[in-house]
This record gives structure tokens, C-alpha cells and sequence, in this order.
């Protein structure tokens, strides 16, 4: 849980009718199905996202923010990055 992640620049996110989502600007953008609607706990791991913060330090901030155990946080972590990775809206920061 040492890796260190970053959003793409080519990423709008806005919150809109009280729903946080993500939408890339680049690519197939009148594509609809490229647009992701965030769940709170995906709202505040996008948010922490900075590129300097590693997957551990995330994991220990949901574990406080949301009360969760360490195993849930992790399981929810994971697999957001995995998605968010298949979907190119995060990369590995430098």
C-alpha cells in the first residue's frame, strides 16, 4: 500500500444535483458512459489523490473518516483504484 497515485489532468470533476461525478474530457467525450458517478467514500479517495499521498495514508483516513474497519477500508480502496486505473482516470505519480 506504498504506491502513490495521482488524477489525470484531462478529468473534470463536479458536484451536480448533489451527485459527485467525474468526467473525461479527452477522448470520446459525447460518449455518456464515460461519465462516474462517485459514492461518498469514492469522493473523499478521489480527493485525497494528490500524488503525494500513498494508498496507506488513504486507507487510514477512510478508516477514521468513516468509521470502518481496516478491512473494509482496504477492500473499498482497492477496488476503486482498480477501477479507476481500468478506466484511465488515475496514474502513478513520480
Amino acid at each position: 500500500m506504498r504506491e502513490v497515485y495521482k488524477k489525470k489532468d484531462d478529468i473534470v470533476y463536479r458536484k451536480v444535483a448533489g451527485e459527485t461525478i467525474l468526467v473525461p474530457i479527452s477522448g470520446r467525450l459525447a460518449d455518456m458512459q464515460m461519465i462516474f458517478a462517485l459514492n461518498p467514500v469514492g469522493e473523499f479517495i478521489w480527493e485525497e489523490l494528490d500524488g503525494s499521498r500513498t494508498l496507506q495514508q488513504i486507507r487510514e483516513d477512510i478508516q477514521s473518516s468513516f468509521d470502518v474497519a481496516r478491512e473494509e477500508a482496504n477492500a473499498d480502496l482497492e477496488a476503486f483504484i482498480a477501477e479507476l486505473l481500468k478506466e484511465g482516470l488515475i496514474e502513478g505519480a513520480t
